[in-house]
């Protein structure tokens, strides 16, 4: 049974690509032109560079995530554990344009997670709040196709809960300040028939500059009677996204990424006075986001699609449907 699920996830990861540029092709050749002045909300995973100055750009994502197996340390596929995590999420990102180079960026979330007959949430819990510098390096210039490069450094702030939990589903911080950095790209094409096409690239890098204190139930999987300090370890993602312009208002899109992640660290000693010393195991994941976009302006739009992860190993493989809203003030 295992070696059958394993040969049919193989081959819907192989499918799932192709089905993507399918589509984009198939839906590239319905319409017959786009706009100028094309109008985009953002895809679902890429980053965006600075906004207009003097101009506040609210985006909130909603999401569903629940796994449907996972991949193991050799990138096998397994099937999903019971009771199955569930989890619903709010995550809104708040920018303003300080100067024509030079945004803030804030990102607000909000979860509740829950497994069947085996604990919940006590209500929406907000997680840890990162917030972005972000410095426009290069303007862009299609005519000689140099590409907008932007520049982000920020910190993620511990504000969610991490410790002294009532149930483990309230575990959505970290309790350590993570500083993250990024490049990114942006550049946009006229291809034949006028349709707009706009590429982005990126590479974030997370690392934490601190430890978390940690007492009893912990984010970390710790139990009752715990003592000790932990450290999320080093993250990143690099990835692309393609936004096609099918007329001004509808836009095709498709992200592409790679996540990474090292093992946490964990010490300390437990109830029983035991020294515990863990390093968790490092993890990876490709990802795939194919989404619709419709804009009723130049200023407000919106998007849906799902986040599907299709490879990797010490991962959940789950699909994420969500949407998002994006307004400029």
């Amino acid at each position: 049974m295992r070696a059958r699920l394993k040969n049919l996830l193989r081959v819907d990861e192989e499918l799932s690509v192709k089905k993507a540029v399918f589509c984009f092709l198939v839906f590239a050749g319905g319409f017959s032109s786009a706009h100028a002045g094309q109008w985009y909300t953002g895809s679902l995973v890429s980053p965006s560079g600075t906004t207009r100055e003097g101009v506040l750009n609210v985006e909130p994502y909603y999401s569903y995530s629940q796994p449907l197996g996972s991949f193991g340390p050799h990138g096998r596929t397994l099937p999903a554990s019971h009771p199955l995590q569930r989890m619903f999420s709010n995550s809104t990102l708040w920018k303003y344009g300080i100067s024509q180079d030079f945004s803030i960026q804030i990102h607000t979330i909000v979860d509740y997670g829950w497994k069947h007959a085996d604990g919940h949430s006590h209500g929406p819990k907000t997680g840890d709040v990162p917030v972005d510098l972000i410095y426009r390096l290069v303007r862009p210039d299609p005519r000689r196709y140099i590409p907008a490069l932007n520049l982000f450094a920020g910190m993620i702030f511990p504000t969610g809960d991490y410790k002294k939990l009532h149930d483990i589903q309230d575990g959505v911080g970290s309790g350590a300040y993570v500083f993250r950095f990024a490049l990114t790209a942006q550049s946009t094409y006229t291809l034949p028939g006028h349709h707009e096409l706009r590429v982005r690239a990126w590479n974030w890098f997370r690392r934490a500059v601190t430890s978390a204190t940690l007492t009893d139930e912990t984010s970390y999987g710790t139990a009752y009677g715990f003592r000790g300090r932990g450290r999320p370890g080093m993250s990143g993602q690099s990835g692309f996204s393609l936004e096609y312009g099918l007329t001004q208002k509808w836009v095709l899109v498709m992200d592409l990424a790679r996540d990474w992640s090292n093992g946490s660290v964990l010490r300390g000693h437990d109830s029983n006075g035991t020294y515990v010393s863990k390093m968790g195991s490092a993890n990876t994941d490709w990802q795939i986001a194919p989404a619709f976009e419709y804009n009723w302006n130049a200023n407000w739009g919106i998007i849906a699609g799902a986040v599907s992860y299709f490879s990797g190993h010490n991962k959940n493989i789950q699909v994420s449907p969500q949407f998002a809203l994006n307004a400029m003030f």
